[in-house]
C-alpha cells in the first residue's frame, strides 16, 4: 500500500500494519509519521523499540539478528532501522526482503529513509513494503500550498491569523517546516487570545526560509518577481556558489528557448510538470532571449573574474527579465 500524509491517519487508525518506510526530505513530516506509526504500535502492544542507523554494509547483519532476537521481557518489539543513504545497496536490498518475508507477528518494521529518486522508487525492496505493508513518501510543502499548510497547524492550535499574517510567516519560513512549526508555536505564546496581528508577527518571525537552485528558476519562470529574487538574495546569504544559481538560470532560459523552436519535438524539455513551468511556456514567445543571453553570459565572465561587477547583481537583473520584467538595455561599452 502506498499512503499520503492525509490517509496515514486513517490508516493507522483501522489497522497496524507489519512494515512502515517513510522517505523524504522534510524532517518535521517524517519525524511526526514516524512517531504516528510509533504511537500506533505502542497501543497494540509493541512495548519495546529497537533502533539501527544503517551506515555501512556490515550493519545489516546485526539487524538481521536483531530481528530473530527474542525480547527479554516477552513483549513485541518495533523494529526501526534508519537509513540516512536512502539506498541500501545489494546486500541491504537481500536483507530487508528476508525481514519482510520473515513476516513476524512479535514485530513491526519502521524503516525512515531520505528521499527516493526515481530508481530508488521502483526498486524490489520498495515494491516489497508496498505489497506486504505501506510506503509513506514525503513531499516537500511547495510555496503555493505553505500558506493554507501554515492556516490548518495554526488552527490546530487555536491561532486566528489573517490572510496577509500567513503570506508573511510563510515567505519567512519557505523550504523549513521545522522553523515554521517553531514560530506558530512561539506566537501561541506571545498571543494568549488567539488573535495574531500582522504587527505581531512581523516582529516575532525570523527570517528562516530556506531555498534550492531549482526554486530560482521554476520562480522566476512563473512570473514571480519578488519571490525569484527573494530566493536569489537567499541563496547568496546561504553560501551558494553564484556558478550553481547561473547554471539553474540558464538551464530554464534554455529550455523556454528550445521551446519555441518551430523544429522542436513535441514534447520538447517539459518533462517536469508544475504550474511555473506552464507560466513560463505561455510567455514563452516574449522573451528577449538575445539580451537573457547577454546577461547570463556577463555573469559568468564576473564569476571568473574575467569581467568587473559584481555576478550577484548580474543575476538579478537577468532573473527580472527573466520574470517579465524589463531593465535598461545594454549599453556596447558594457558588454
Amino acid at each position: 500500500m502506498k499512503l499520503t500524509l492525509e490517509s496515514m491517519r486513517s490508516s493507522l487508525a483501522q489497522e497496524l500494519k507489519p512494515a512502515y518506510l517513510i522517505s523524504g526530505d522534510e524532517p518535521l513530516l517524517v519525524a511526526e509519521a514516524a512517531d504516528a506509526v510509533r504511537e500506533r504500535a505502542r497501543a497494540a502492544g509493541f512495548l519495546e523499540r529497537e533502533v539501527y542507523f544503517i551506515e555501512r554494509v556490515s550493519d545489516w547483519p546485526d539487524v538481521l539478528a536483531g530481528a530473530n532476537n527474542l525480547s527479554l521481557f516477552g513483549s513485541r518489539k518495533l523494529l526501526e532501522l534508519r537509513l540516512p543513504a536512502a539506498k541500501p545497496g545489494v546486500a541491504g536490498a537481500k536483507a530487508i526482503a528476508q525481514l519482510l518475508e520473515q513476516s513476524d507477528p512479535d514485530t513491526v518494521i519502521l524503516m525512515l529513509t531520505g528521499r527516493l529518486d526515481r530508481d530508488a522508487q521502483n526498486a524490489a525492496w520498495v515494491r516489497a513494503f508496498t505489497s506486504r505493508g505501506a510506503w509513506l513518501p514525503v513531499w516537500p510543502i511547495d510555496a503555493a500550498r505553505l500558506p493554507a499548510w501554515l492556516g490548518a497547524r495554526a488552527r490546530f492550535l487555536k491561532l486566528e491569523l489573517a490572510a496577509d499574517a500567513l503570506e508573511f510567516v510563510a515567505e519567512r519560513c519557505e523550504g523549513n517546516l521545522l522553523a515554521a512549526q517553531q514560530e506558530l508555536e512561539k506566537l501561541q505564546l506571545l498571543a494568549p487570545t488567539g488573535r495574531v496581528s500582522l504587527a505581531t508577527v512581523r516582529a516575532a518571525v525570523a527570517d528562516s526560509a530556506r531555498y534550492d537552485v531549482y526554486q530560482l528558476g521554476e520562480a522566476a519562470l512563473a512570473g514571480d518577481v519578488t519571490r525569484a529574487l527573494r530566493i536569489l538574495a537567499g541563496l547568496r546569504g546561504e553560501g551558494v556558489e553564484p556558478t550553481l544559481a547561473l547554471w539553474s538560470l540558464a538551464r530554464e532560459i534554455k529550455s523556454l528557448w528550445q521551446a519555441v523552436q518551430p523544429q522542436a519535438p513535441a514534447q520538447r524539455n517539459w518533462q517536469r510538470s508544475s504550474a511555473a513551468l506552464e507560466q513560463g511556456k505561455r510567455r514563452a514567445h516574449k522573451l528577449p532571449y538575445a539580451l537573457l543571453a547577454e546577461r547570463a553570459a556577463r555573469a559568468d565572465r564576473m564569476i571568473k573574474g574575467l569581467m568587473p561587477g559584481n555576478a550577484w547583481d548580474e543575476m538579478a537583473l537577468l532573473v527580472s527579465e527573466l520574470a517579465g520584467i524589463h531593465t535598461l538595455p545594454l549599453i556596447a561599452a558594457w558588454r
